[in-house]
């Protein structure tokens, strides 16, 4: 039995300590006062979502002041209050 704890303290570290995914796209639209940005993106692959057009709201500390529409970026999203936020967002390379 003590194993099989073992196994799954492991499993679920791995789970906490995954890296997030970076996400390719291409900005359609900012709204800073609503903390909203509109991404046309890849698929992301870690929650399973298709590549489409989409609002996203960002995290405090994101800034949407340096993108502006047709900006590539790359940027990291997670499921906060049951909506997909942005908490990282930079330009691609």
């Amino acid at each position: 039995m003590k194993h099989w704890i073992w196994a799954l303290a492991l499993v679920s570290a791995g789970s906490v300590w995954a890296a997030p995914e970076w996400v390719r796209g291409i900005v359609v639209k900012v709204e800073p006062e609503k903390t909203r940005i509109t991404i046309k993106h890849q698929p992301i692959e870690t929650i399973g979502m298709a590549a489409m057009t989409m609002p996203f709201r960002v995290v405090d500390g994101v800034s949407l002041n340096a993108v502006k529409p047709g900006d590539k970026v790359r940027f990291t999203v997670q499921e906060l209050d049951d909506h997909l936020k942005i908490t990282a967002l930079e330009p691609a390379k």
